[in-house]
Parts: structure tokens; sequence; C-alpha cells
């Protein structure tokens, strides 16, 4: 296993956690310097809060660990394609690398749908790669999705 896949699988956790309390369950981690610094899943109906997405809580988790608005350096592990607000999130925090599980044909901003995280028009410009563990991170959404249906 390569550290892009054991880092995956602690976002993986996270997303078990989301899962449990009946949210969608997309979990992230934040690394900087090999160590992990934020964690965090979706919590968009336990806090009825439209912006508690993984990658939101986990990039408010990180600045206040590094005390710092930019996250240079730091590299984000999410199981699902960032959308665009997340996107966003990660181009204004400066964070270096996107590594993220499955895909989102519907809504991904790091390429898929729209491309926030290297668009020219903007300031900061991240590297993403995307597909780790995307059998893991689509089967916990798949999952989710159906029972609900």
């Amino acid at each position: 296993m390569n550290h892009n896949e054991l880092y995956m699988n602690y976002a993986l956790k996270e997303a078990e956690k989301a899962f449990d309390k009946n949210e969608i369950p997309v979990g992230c981690i934040i690394v900087f310097s090999n160590t992990i610094i934020a964690k965090a899943h979706n919590q968009v109906e336990s806090l009825k809060d439209p912006t508690a997405h993984a990658e939101i809580l986990a990039i408010t988790s990180a600045s206040e660990y590094l005390q710092s608005k930019q996250l240079i350096g730091c590299s984000m592990y999410v199981t699902l394609e960032p959308c665009v607000m997340c996107a966003g999130a990660v181009v204004h925090s400066k964070i270096e690398n996107v590594f993220f599980g499955a895909f989102d044909n519907k809504s991904g901003a790091c390429g898929s749908v729209f491309n926030i995280t290297n668009n020219k028009a903007l300031n900061h410009k991240c590297n993403v790669l995307g597909g780790i563990l995307d059998d893991k991170c689509g089967s916990i959404l798949k999952s989710f999705f159906d029972v609900r249906r």
C-alpha cells in the first residue's frame, strides 16, 4: 500500500463516521509534514449548515492547528471529488495537493465538471490526483444512497 492509499484509508474512516450519523459519507484529512493535522466528515445534517462539508471543516481545523489562513505545504485527502464550494476553499487556503477517491460526475470541481483547482484566472493552482481507492470510496456512497432510494 502506498502513502496515498494509506492516507485515503484515514479519510474513509471519517466517511464511515458520517455514514453512521446518516450524513452523506464523505471524509477528509489534511496532512502537513507527514502528519495528519486535521480530519473531518460531512456534518451538514447534524449542524444544519449547508457549508459543513468535510473539506471545509478540515480546512478550518488545519488553519487552527497551523495558526494560519494559508495551508501552504498541506495535502488534502478526501473520499469524493470536491464540489465548487470546497474547491474554492482549497484555492483560497492555498493547499498544495488534493488527492481524492471517487469522481463526482455531477458536481465535481477538480476536473470532472468544473476545474476550480487549476483555473488560470485564479491566483493559486494545486496538484490534483483522483481515483485513489475509488472503488472503496464510491462503494460507501453507493451503499448510502441505495438505502435512501
